[in-house]
Parts: C-alpha cells; structure tokens; sequence
C-alpha cells in the first residue's frame, strides 16, 4: 500500500514562528502493515500538518509489508518512521509521533527553547 494526502486547502491562522517559508513539505511515512502504532502515527502526523503547514504538505504512507524494497532508499530500520524528503536537508523521526513538541523540532517548525 503506498498512498498519498495531500492539501490543497489555504493555510489557516497558522503562528508566524510555525512557518519558516512557504515551501511544500514533502513527508513520507513509512509503515510496517494498519498496525495500531501505525494509524496513530499518520493520525498524529496529518494533525500536526494540518496545524501547522496549513495546506503546504504531501503526505506518502509506504507499507514496507508490501514494498520491503522501499526501505532501503531511506535506510528505514524502525517503523513507524516519518522522513521529511522536502525542503533539505532530509530530517528522519521515529516512533508514533505522538509528541508534538519533539515532531514540530524534528521538522523544523519550531525551534528548541
């Protein structure tokens, strides 16, 4: 399985510091099967960019049960990982991205205090 979300919706009241351009973010999303970790990883994933890329976002979900192959390009050993292919330099998080704060640093949305 290897699908895709993408906005197209106009960016909502989103805080000046959340975006640091207005580059579309390229994410992919790599998955091991609808295990519970992973639909609470793209859940918590398209929140945050809902939030907080308002609309400037591409979502890939790749199954590795279905494209093993897949995995290498990315150099994928943990699932669920998240890899932000755009914009540069290629930023990698794993777990079920279920904390925001950690995410929105690995992504580059905010800045660690």
């Amino acid at each position: 399985m290897k699908s895709e979300v993408q906005s197209n919706e106009e960016p909502a009241s989103a805080e000046p510091d959340t975006l640091p351009d207005q580059e579309t973010y390229i994410l992919r999303l790599y998955v091991a099967g609808q295990t519970r970790k992973s639909l609470t990883a793209f859940a918590n994933l398209k929140k945050i960019c809902e939030e907080h890329l308002g609309g400037r976002y591409r979502i890939e979900v790749i199954d590795l049960l279905e494209n093993p192959q897949l995995a290498r390009g990315d150099q994928i050993l943990a699932d669920p990982t998240l890899v932000r292919k755009l914009p540069p330099p290629i930023k990698k998080i794993i777990g079920d991205l279920s904390n925001t704060e950690r995410v929105l640093i690995g992504l580059d949305l905010r800045q660690m205090e």
